[in-house]
């Protein structure tokens, strides 16, 4: 499972008053506990907290005085991009283009340059699709444009478009369906990946929900998750998940031994 830290996001009040006051305290105590969570990548993103790149490259910049684990840059603006890869020790995933031509055609040659990864979500210009076959349509739409050149499939992290569950519970059953069907569009697959935290958007039992539906997300075939690291219930559940499906060994210890 590729875990992908959440939380230095300027969506979060403390992290937009970090970025706006430019103390980095906040920045630099999620990121050690996010990488102490065992993050694989850790999500950076600048949001509504401000429009100029400085402060994206100080965000990254902070977070790389602490770790060296790869950088998700949160961000879809071109130009912020040009300059906020190249400071990134190791190459990045980005985050994130759409099923548009003109935007994966403006972001591609970038992502082919650095070698960085991406996450393509299946939604396209009439929006987020609603149905699974809107979905395997985007995705195909997606590849088509990523055969024009010259990035790996293992750099592709196809996202389904998780919705809440309390405003839109009919959407369950289509992302499931569409997860479990990502991985035919190239050989080696792509990776699957979600923001897991947006099925419990404005529900009560949101820890509860996001465990369930990340083991199911798991046992339909996604490996990349979007998510509070921190939170160790969750981090149990996915471990166990991919245990049963025999994507680990088993061991007495397999959960002390994820967190040595």
């Amino acid at each position: 499972m590729i875990l992908i830290g959440e939380r230095v996001n300027a969506g979060f009040k403390d992290i937009k008053q970090a970025v706006i006051d430019k103390d980095s305290k906040p920045i630099i105590d999620w990121t050690i506990r996010q990488v102490e969570a065992k993050s694989d990548y850790l999500d950076v993103c600048l949001g509504t907290a401000s429009n100029k790149v400085e402060d994206l490259l100080w965000m990254i910049e902070t977070v790389q005085e602490v770790t060296d684990v790869p950088i998700c840059i949160d961000n879809n603006k071109i130009d912020m991009l040009i300059k906020a890869i190249p400071i990134c020790k190791k190459p990045p995933l980005i985050n994130s283009v759409v099923a548009i031509d003109e935007r994966m055609d403006a972001l591609f040659p970038i992502i082919e340059k650095y070698g960085a990864s991406v996450i393509c979500l299946v939604m396209d210009e009439q929006g987020s699709p609603k149905t699974l076959e809107k979905r395997l349509e985007n995705a195909g739409r997606i590849f088509a444009k990523v055969m024009e050149y010259s990035i790996p499939p293992e750099h592709i992290f196809l996202d389904p478009i998780i919705m809440p569950l309390k405003f839109m519970q009919e959407q369950g059953k289509e992302i499931l369906a569409a997860t479990s069907q990502f991985k035919i569009f190239s050989d080696p697959p792509c990776h699957i990946v979600g923001g897991l935290t947006n099925v419990s958007n404005g529900a009560i039992h949101k820890k509860l929900i996001n465990r369930v539906f990340a083991t199911m997300l798991v046992a339909n075939g996604l490996d990349a998750l979007i998510c509070d690291v921190t939170d160790t219930e969750l981090i149990d559940s996915l471990l166990t998940a991919e245990l049963i499906l025999n994507k680990s060994i088993y061991a007495d210890s397999y959960i002390e031994a994820f967190r040595k």
